[in-house]
């Protein structure tokens, strides 16, 4: 699947971790948006971010490199919807300004990496 021997678990993929670290800042953002978001932007956002290291978690997992490609194509999409929310977010003044720049900033890099990523895989 890939090609390193020290990628033995999907917790070695540095993309994986640093989605992670994504989806705890997201978790922190969205506490402290009104209640009345709790079912709207909130759970989207931290739909999202799950989905993210999810997908490549369960697409490392798989038997083989087509279905890793899939997998982390949805969390490339996945993350794209997220830096969409996020941007919903900073329009409407919710959240502290720092942590949605700083959580797009960590989606844009984890964007990049999921890139490359699949630019290195061959089916």
């Amino acid at each position: 699947m890939i090609s390193t021997p020290r990628v033995r678990s999907f917790r070695d993929l540095q993309v994986w971790q640093r989605s992670m670290e994504l989806t705890v800042l997201i978790y922190k953002l969205t506490a402290t948006f009104p209640r009345e978001e709790a079912y709207g932007l909130t759970s989207q956002l931290r739909r999202c971010a799950v989905s993210v290291p999810s997908n490549i978690a369960e697409g490392q997992g798989r038997l083989n490199t087509r279905e890793f490609k899939q997998f982390l194509g949805i969390a490339r999409g996945s993350n794209c919807e997220l830096q969409t929310q996020l941007e919903i977010a900073r329009r409407l003044g919710l959240g502290d300004l720092k942590l949605i720049n700083d959580a797009e900033g960590l989606s844009h890099e984890i964007g990049r990496m999921i890139f490359a990523i699949l630019g290195k895989l061959r089916v």
